[in-house]
């Protein structure tokens, strides 16, 4: 049995045993990186957007640094930054997209940056899929579902920048991230691509 097996090519040796128990922990760690950054950006972003509009809604902007920052509430109905409004049952179903992509790419993850880039896109991308699902005008008994606006509040640049929130900001951060790797050939089964063929001759 032994001889079929490895003249089928699956050579039961010590190295290659070793090798797939120590890959299963690596992968479960990476796992838990990504599950313990997607709620803390989640509810990073619903609390601050609950302190905002019980505290700033219908005032005027809080100006932390004139010029330069201040909290003003707006509810968004279009992406990130304000991108698009008017199409909001489309954005609702795109970030729906995201977030089942972004699941069923964990299954391969073995990288740690790539768990850090997923957690930051996923836990915003869950932030602001809760707004369109359950904010006005969406929420339960409500006439539109999936078409909720999303709770903007942090202004940099006072009327040179759209204002965004903590959701939008880990979705950003975390496509810089996913660009750089990508650009750096990391994968997300933990290995790297090089670009570099190997000469046969």
């Amino acid at each position: 049995m032994r001889g079929l097996q490895a003249a089928g090519g699956a050579p039961l040796t010590d190295g290659s045993v070793a090798g797939a128990v120590a890959a299963a922990p690596a992968g479960a760690r990476r796992i838990a990186v990504l599950a313990t950054i997607v709620p803390i950006v989640y509810l990073l972003d619903l609390i601050t957007k609950t302190v905002v509009l019980r505290t700033l809604e219908g005032k005027e902007p809080f100006v932390v640094v004139p010029g330069l920052l201040q909290f003003r509430v707006i509810f968004n109905s279009g992406a990130a930054f304000s991108i698009g409004t008017g199409m909001t049952i489309v954005f609702t179903f795109v970030a729906a997209g995201v977030v089942i992509a972004i699941l069923r790419t964990a299954r391969n993850l073995r990288s740690l940056p790539w768990a850090v880039t997923l957690g930051l896109m996923l836990g915003g991308a869950l932030g602001n899929l809760t707004d369109r699902l359950l904010r006005w005008p969406s929420g339960f008994g409500r006439p539109s579902p999936f078409q909720g606006h999303v709770v903007d509040f942090i202004e940099t640049f006072p009327g040179h920048f759209p204002v965004w929130n903590v959701a939008d900001s880990a979705i950003v951060c975390g496509g810089i991230l996913a660009v750089f790797l990508a650009w750096r050939g990391y994968q997300i089964d933990g290995t790297r691509d090089t670009g570099e063929q190997k000469n046969d001759g």
